[in-house]
């Protein structure tokens, strides 16, 4: 499994604008089971600092752009997210961190699973401990 896998969404529209239709098990490689979006986030603030156990999720930025540390233990890969058209499918035991969030951002997060801390790895050695298992 390559550590950075992309998902292409077709925009559809005309001459009063663009749409985007996301589907649970369709456009999106899983059933949706929850939806959340980061916004207003402060000039040089990170986010994430953690890695889902089994949570999968696709990563969009509707507007603006945002830069994507990824890591599974062994690889590590920094991406921009900056299309609404393009999502960034992050699997179960992948440490990832967001910053660089330009003024506008607005990432949007499609996850597999409803909110679970037992599924949280919050401290990064024990990540690092846990992948190398």
């Amino acid at each position: 499994m390559n550590l950075v896998q992309w998902v292409s969404f077709p925009a559809l529209g005309d001459e009063r604008g663009s749409l985007v239709a996301l589907e649970g098990n369709k456009s999106i490689p899983f059933d949706i089971k929850r939806v959340y979006y980061l916004f207003g986030t402060q000039p040089r603030v990170a986010r994430g600092f953690h890695a889902h156990k089994a949570l999968r999720q696709v990563a969009v930025c509707v507007t603006g752009k945002c830069k994507m540390l990824l890591d599974n233990g062994t690889e590590k890969a920094e991406v921009w997210l900056d299309s609404p058209t393009q999502g960034l499918i992050i699997e179960g035991m992948v440490w990832r961190e967001m910053r660089d969030f330009s003024p506008d951002c607005v990432l949007l997060v499609l996850a597999s699973e409803h909110y679970d801390e037992s599924d949280y790895i919050r401290d990064y050695e024990s990540f690092i401990k846990a992948a190398a298992e």
